[in-house]
């Protein structure tokens, strides 16, 4: 199963058995952002990729651990043990909408990229009920620097990312330099894969996977499988 996104790919504001989890995860986020961000620009937010990679790559092995089948994807099934290995608290039918969220080729398997992606939302979900989450130290700082980054481009706090708040993050780090705008135009396209003009939490969270290099990992994994 392929982790890329394509336009043709169901959009997350029309998908109705999850319409109740998106609009759970767009009130959590905008408590979250009442709170205000640490970044003090998107070079901030680029600084950190590498640390946010190292620390994302880890999660590899929880991966592989929980797709007890070795098919390169965790099943409904799988998703289940996970959560009651990990003492997430939340109900079956939590579970079931959380993996119906980031099942984004609808094939009732959740790939690498797709369970950094569920693992996030699960964060910033669980966060907001009580201050201990996963038992993943340095997997739970990557997310809420991606949290944070998130934070810092929704400029009114309204949980989505628009082209102009976009614009605006890129050019406070890039003054002056004539390219800035086709540089945040290509960011903002990288993460709108729906094409509805709003960034949500989610769709920015598969982009940045691919920013930090994510996606070429998950390449080189399966070349590595395929020439063995």
């Amino acid at each position: 199963m392929g982790g890329k996104l394509t336009k043709g790919d169901e959009s997350p504001m029309t998908s109705a058995p999850t319409r109740k989890l998106e609009a759970k995860i767009l009130k959590t986020m905008r408590s979250r952002e009442s709170q205000g961000t640490s970044m003090k620009s998107f070079n901030t937010i680029i600084l950190k990729f590498p640390k946010i990679d190292a620390s994302l790559r880890k999660c590899k092995a929880i991966f592989e651990q929980f797709d007890e089948d070795k098919s390169g994807s965790i099943d409904p099934k799988e998703l289940n043990h996970c959560f009651r290995e990990l003492q997430i608290d939340f109900t079956d039918a939590e579970i079931n909408d959380i993996f119906q969220e980031c099942d984004i080729n609808d094939d009732m398997g959740i790939n690498f990229k797709e369970f950094i992606v569920l693992l996030c939302l699960v964060y910033l979900l669980k966060k907001d009920r009580s201050s201990s989450c996963m038992g993943i130290p340095d997997l739970e700082t990557a997310f809420e620097t991606m949290v944070d980054s998130f934070v810092f481009l929704d400029k009114n706090k309204d949980g989505y990312v628009s082209k102009d708040e976009m614009v605006r993050a890129i050019n406070e780090t890039t003054a002056g330099e004539r390219s800035s705008g086709r540089i945040a135009m290509r960011r903002f396209e990288e993460m709108d894969w729906d094409k509805n003009g709003m960034v949500n939490f989610k769709e920015f969270l598969f982009a940045f996977t691919k920013w930090i290099g994510l996606e070429d990992a998950d390449d080189d994994d399966e070349e590595e499988e395929t020439n063995e």
